[in-house]
């Protein structure tokens, strides 16, 4: 049990140990949903930005969160959801983006986040992209999109035509 505050960098690497609910061998810190971890005075506040508003992950998150610092001592803690700025892809980590890859799921494609460059995000928008998802599993890019939905709702379904291997893709927010 921790009697005294614990340093700031003993509460991140804490948290880089809790999972995502949907994707396990990624750790909220490799998402970049933490977005802070801080004391004012006694309490420990974690700040916590959905992957998007109506993410159903958030509440287990919290919980999960909580459920971490505590068997780590940590007595007085409150955590704070910040919504702006509005997460982004872009702050998954490079470890976690690799971890996605080597889990099966195609990381985001960087420069694809909507706050990315304006004519990126202007193609997007009027459908008119030609986004190529590389294959995780063999690294091709002769892949198609089965469907706009995955097995989550931060997922797209999309199928490799080289290794015939279906996949998910990380949309971005």
């Amino acid at each position: 049990m921790v009697t005294a505050l614990a340093p700031l960098r003993q509460v991140w690497d804490w948290l880089a140990e809790v999972p995502d609910p949907e994707i396990p061998v990624i750790s909220v810190t490799d998402l970049g949903i933490v977005r802070d971890v801080s004391y004012q005075g006694e309490t420990l506040v974690v700040a916590v930005t959905p992957t998007y508003s109506g993410c159903p992950a958030t509440a287990v998150i919290d919980l999960m969160i909580t459920d971490k610092l505590r068997a780590e001592g940590v007595e007085v803690l409150r955590l704070e959801r910040r919504l702006s700025p509005p997460w982004t892809s872009d702050w998954i980590t490079p470890e976690g983006r690799d971890k996605l890859r080597a889990y099966g799921i195609a990381p985001p494609i960087d420069g694809t986040a909507p706050d990315g460059p304006t004519a990126a995000r202007a193609r997007r928008l009027s459908g008119q992209s030609n986004l190529t998802v590389p294959c995780p599993r063999c690294g091709s890019g002769a892949t198609e999109k089965i469907s706009q939905h995955g097995s989550t709702p931060c997922k797209a379904a999309y199928r490799c035509t080289d290794c015939l291997e279906p996949f998910d893709y990380f949309k971005c927010h």
